[in-house]
């Protein structure tokens, strides 16, 4: 697993999330104001990432429309992949 920076637009969220309107704001000031602070979880399959966490943190960025986001990201197969739709 590594961290890095990846653009927003790269990640595919394939699994429609409901997120807390409130929870997303309150976010979007404390990333305004210090950063993100917890990298969101993505695995990396053949070369494209998927996002299944983070939904709250991925919203408020994209709101505030920062090109990249702090992520850990696992390599895994496409089985794992499978699994995460089933």
């Amino acid at each position: 697993m590594r961290i890095m920076d990846l653009p927003l637009d790269q990640i595919q969220r394939p699994l429609p999330r409901r997120t807390d309107p409130e929870k997303v704001q309150q976010l979007m000031a404390s990333i305004a104001a210090i950063g993100q602070q917890e990298p969101i979880e993505v695995l990396e399959i053949n070369g494209r990432y998927y996002g299944f966490s983070g939904c709250h943190r991925y919203e408020a960025m994209q709101r505030l429309a920062c090109p990249t986001i702090r992520c850990r990201v696992r390599r895994a197969p496409p089985e794992v992949l499978r699994l995460h739709l089933a």
